[in-house]
């Protein structure tokens, strides 16, 4: 349902301006009405201010509960690192479909939702040295996080009436990808589930080969911490671009609702084109799309998503993928479809 909604903003470096600029053009003609507290974490503002700047970041995001970020540098910190942690961002939702007017390797339709436990696996120990010859990290798989994810990987299953899918190596690592897997299976028998939504395991390795011979059989894919990576930039490669993507990065609260949602694209601050009206502001519109359905302007988000299609399937894209088009001129041609798809 349209509303007043207040978004906190977080602003960065490169092509941001560009993007923000085509954001707020989209947002005009929407139905909705969104106020943004405005945030810059350009990089010189961050070496400027430094923890002030994100502890006023994060505590706009927890009283709003919705970030909408713009690429940041990854100079001296990342700040996506330093939100994660300091806003204890545990689950990413990636979706992953193929899109009309790109060129790719792969002749499937890919229509996916990776959602991944952000945090655990063996990327929050670097590991140490035994001796001169070993090395070693620790695996880490928590039951709350699990849990957390779990449950908001099957609602996501039932609002899109898809099938769920969790992975993971389960046989070979038996004590932690067996816990996932058990956590998995007791949230879809405690929410009864199972009945309503079809819900299965896979060992990963197996996965990534049927996702490419069968990808309509896979919907929402449930992984750990390093599958999700893996999985996310297989499932970009085969739709034919690391930089068309969306994501949103979630938090919860102790009684494992969303207390946070951060939304933002998936490629970097291309610094080669900043300023000159050739950023592709497709992934941040699919960004924003996302977070219109969040919000609950459902209507709003589908009719945005589909005029992005509409203008790439029709091949009035930016000069980056073989079309005419600047950022300005491409978002007025997304505006144009987005008012005719609201109107019908």
């Amino acid at each position: 349902m349209s509303g007043t909604h207040e978004i906190t903003e977080l602003l960065g470096d490169g092509i941001a301006d560009e993007l923000r600029e085509s954001v707020h053009a989209v947002a005009e003609v929407l139905p909705g009405i969104y106020t943004f507290d405005t945030m810059d974490l350009a990089y010189e503002n961050r070496r400027k201010e430094g923890r002030e700047l994100y502890d006023r970041s994060v505590a706009s995001m927890q009283r709003t509960g919705v970030g909408f970020k713009y690429p940041t540098a990854t100079i001296e910190e990342s700040p996506n690192a330093v939100l994660r942690k300091l806003l204890k961002f545990s689950v990413i939702h990636r979706p992953i479909s193929s899109i009309p007017g790109i060129k790719t390797n792969f002749t499937g339709k890919l229509d996916l939702d990776i959602i991944r436990i952000a945090t655990g696996g063996t990327y929050d120990d670097p590991g140490q040295m035994i001796g001169d010859y070993a090395a070693a990290s620790l695996r880490i798989v928590d039951r709350k996080t699990c849990e957390q994810a779990a449950r908001y990987a099957f609602s996501v299953a039932m609002r899109e009436r898809k099938s769920l899918t969790s992975s993971s190596k389960y046989t070979i690592q038996r004590i932690t990808d067996g816990l996932f897997e058990d956590i998995v299976q007791e949230v879809a028998n405690e929410f009864q589930y199972s009945g309503q939504i079809e819900h299965r395991r896979e060992l990963f390795d197996a996965l990534l080969a049927k996702l490419v011979m069968d990808p309509e059989n896979f919907q929402v894919v449930l992984v750990l911490n390093e599958y999700g990576d893996f999985l996310s930039d297989l499932a970009s490669g085969m739709v034919g671009s690391l930089g068309l993507g969306a994501s949103v990065s979630l938090a919860f609260s102790e009684k494992g609702q969303v207390a946070a949602a951060m939304f933002d694209a998936t490629h970097g601050t291309a610094p080669d084109i900043a300023g000159q009206n050739k950023a592709n502001p497709t992934a941040i519109l699919l960004a924003f799309s996302m977070m219109l359905k969040h919000l609950g302007d459902t209507q709003s988000g589908e009719a945005l998503r589909k005029g992005l299609f509409e203008c790439l399937d029709a091949g009035e894209t930016t000069g980056d993928i073989g079309g005419p088009h600047n950022t300005e001129s491409f978002t007025r041609e997304v505006i144009e479809r987005v008012r005719a798809n609201l109107a019908e």
